[in-house]
């Protein structure tokens, strides 16, 4: 029997072992998609307690102790840290097969030097030792560059001021790049009570009054070009699906006008307005060799009880089964047709779509960029064993394994690298486990390439990072 998470924890072979051991665990971190708040990095502020660094904003734990029974008051309501980070426990010790499981036994082995198992009757020993240490000198920025990484980027409105962005790339004490990615889905979503609201605090800070569809694309445009001055060259977006609805211009701009007097759009006008946003921003990266990226595929704020209490990211969210990949198809040909279509990553929270996107994606590849279109990775409720492994064999069987960009985070807490450490040892499972099976040669250095280049080296390339 296999000790519990040693360091060779998830590798099966002595290929999976080697590949992990001398190419991945070796190999810096580029984490391109985040939800850190970049004030916290300039700020560097010791945290209080490891209740604030785990179950501050995590919905991932939040979701599981719900599904124990835990009352919302020991989750996201006024009980003490020490309470919610008891009730954290007890969850964690059912939470067999999941991958939050090994995601916080990897983060105490890394971070606070704890090899033992987390229960109830180890709850005081780590509560006391982890914030011993998180108050001695575990502080954000100590904790990136424990994890070696090179670079971040967060995810901002394009309203923001980047002003944190700014104060890092000027202090010479701290040698990551943390750089914004461009997030309009404020702009995009309509339907959403504060629309109207939004677009008046995005005239103000892009200088053009926005007035029509077409003065909307500007100011857009405008903080697009400030995005850029400090160093953004990659956006994201998240609507439910990718949608593809042509209209003319002017009956665009006759629904843009409707929503601007403030009267409610059809489904249909809905649809119409929300392609032209996405084609016309698509237009906008590609004139700036940015990256397009699309999350779909999740359903938000289904418990409207929980969302009164909590609000947006608290945990209530789903996937979609509606991702209709002809349209998704339609949206790529709409740009490309044209030559506008930028470098594009895709990702589905649906882990049934990795078929589609992949054979979606082979259409419209380019010169532009090795590997033009991505497949992103298995994501949010994916990111597990089970679906990293899917979503690289789909990947492997229908694409170019060897030029995927790899791993993200997409989290909001500063132990979560250890994600990208979990993903490369399920990487190197797998392909380690084709190397003895004889489906690839043993060829040390092709292998070398892959999985470095998957880890690393083929983002810093697409994404044109300079590092």
């Amino acid at each position: 029997m296999k000790a519990f998470m040693d360091k060779d924890f998830l590798l099966t072979t002595d290929w999976a072992k080697k590949l992990y051991h001398e190419f991945a665990e070796v190999t810096p971190i580029l984490d391109y998609h985040c939800h850190i708040n970049p004030r916290d990095i300039y700020e560097d502020k010791a945290f209080d307690n490891i209740t604030q660094v785990w179950l501050g904003g995590d919905h991932y734990k939040w979701r599981q102790m719900r599904a124990n029974g835990v009352d919302e008051y020991y989750i996201t309501g006024p009980s003490t840290p020490r309470e919610k980070f008891q009730k954290w426990v007890e969850t964690l010790e059912l939470l067999i097969g999941n991958p939050l499981y090994h995601w916080s036994h990897l983060e105490l082995q890394r971070y606070f030097g704890y090899h033992g198992v987390l229960n109830t009757d180890t709850c005081e020993e780590v509560w006391n030792l982890c914030n011993e240490q998180l108050r001695n000198g575990l502080t954000p920025r100590k904790l990136i560059q424990m994890s070696n990484v090179k670079l971040i980027c967060t995810t901002d409105d394009p309203i923001d001021s980047l002003e944190w962005h700014r104060l890092i790339k000027a202090d010479e004490t701290f040698d990551v790049q943390v750089l914004p990615a461009f997030r309009p889905d404020r702009a995009m979503n309509q339907e959403k009570v504060d629309f109207l609201d939004y677009l008046q605090q995005l005239s103000t800070v892009s200088g053009v009054e926005i007035t029509s569809f077409k003065t909307l694309m500007e100011a857009l445009s405008n903080r697009m070009d400030f995005f850029a001055e400090n160093g953004c060259t990659v956006s994201d977006h998240a609507p439910l699906y990718v949608m593809y609805a042509p209209c003319s211009e002017e009956e665009l701009e006759a629904i843009f006008a409707k929503r601007l007097a403030n009267e409610t759009l059809t489904a249909e006008e809905d649809r119409k307005y929300k392609f032209a946003f996405l084609q016309g921003v698509g237009k906008e990266y590609n004139k700036r060799n940015w990256v397009f990226q699309l999350h779909f595929g999740a359903k938000r704020d289904n418990s409207k009880r929980i969302f009164r209490h909590v609000g947006a990211d608290g945990g209530i969210d789903c996937i979609s089964n509606y991702i209709p990949g002809d349209e998704l198809a339609d949206f790529l040909n709409a740009l490309d047709d044209t030559d506008e279509l930028p470098k594009t990553i895709l990702y589905s929270l649906n882990p049934i779509d990795n078929a589609m996107i992949c054979t979606v994606m082979a259409c419209f590849q380019g010169t532009k960029a090795v590997g033009k279109i991505q497949q992103g990775s298995a994501w949010w409720f994916n990111d597990h064993k089970p679906g990293i492994t899917e979503q690289l064999t789909y990947l492997g069987a229908n694409g170019t394994l060897g030029n995927f960009v790899g791993m993200l985070t997409d989290s909001r807490s500063f132990l979560s690298y250890t994600r990208h450490e979990y993903f490369r040892r399920v990487l190197c499972d797998l392909i380690g486990g084709w190397v003895e099976n004889g489906e690839y040669p043993a060829d040390e250095k092709a292998l070398e390439r892959i999985i470095k280049g998957i880890c690393y080296n083929n983002a810093v390339r697409y994404f044109e990072f300079d590092l």
